[in-house]
C-alpha cells in the first residue's frame, strides 16, 4: 500500500514536467511561419496557423485581422502596401523566446526581432519583439494570434 501511494505522488508531480512543452516544439510554427514569409513561401507559412479563427496585431491599416482568414488578408494588405510605398526584400530575423509561458494547452511566446526592407531602394530597419499566443492542434502547435510590436522604421546606418 505504501509503494502504491509513492507511486502515485511520484505520478502526480512528475507529469506536469512530463507534459510541459520543449521550447523548440513551441518555436516550431513560429519559425515556420517568419522562414515561409522571408522566402515568399504563402503556403508554408499558413500552415503554421490554427484552423479557424486567428487574431493578428501589426503596425499598418488597419492594424487588426480578425477571424479564419485573417492570415491571407492580412499578407494581402501587407503586399498591397508593399506596392504602395515601394517597398521590397521584405525581411524578418528573430532570435530566440525571452519569455515563455504554458498552461493547459495554450503558450505564450515573445521573440526578438529586427525587420529589414527596403523603401524606394533605400535599406531599412525597425526593432522589435513578436507576441505569439500559440494552441495546441491535432497533437502540434499551432499559432492563433500574434503581435508586432516595434520601433518605427529608419534607415540602416
Amino acid at each position: 500500500m505504501n509503494k502504491t501511494i509513492v507511486v502515485l505522488i511520484v505520478v502526480v508531480f512528475a507529469v506536469p514536467y512530463l507534459c510541459a512543452a520543449n521550447p523548440q516544439d513551441l518555436t516550431k510554427p513560429i519559425h515556420q511561419f517568419i522562414d515561409g514569409f522571408n522566402k515568399g513561401d504563402t503556403k508554408s507559412a499558413s500552415a503554421a496557423y490554427v484552423s479557424g479563427d486567428v487574431v493578428i496585431v501589426d503596425e499598418f491599416p488597419p492594424h487588426l485581422w480578425m477571424g479564419p482568414h485573417a492570415v491571407q488578408d492580412w499578407a494581402s494588405d501587407f503586399d498591397k502596401l508593399g506596392k504602395a510605398e515601394n517597398d521590397s526584400d521584405a525581411s524578418v530575423k528573430y532570435g530566440a523566446p525571452t519569455r515563455t509561458e504554458v498552461k493547459d494547452g495554450v503558450a505564450y511566446v515573445v521573440i526578438p526581432t529586427v525587420f529589414n526592407f527596403r523603401k524606394s531602394g533605400q535599406a531599412m530597419t525597425e526593432k522589435g519583439q513578436m507576441t505569439f499566443v500559440l494552441r495546441q492542434e491535432s497533437g502540434a502547435w499551432k499559432i492563433a494570434s500574434w503581435t508586432w510590436t516595434g520601433e518605427a522604421a529608419h534607415a540602416m546606418k
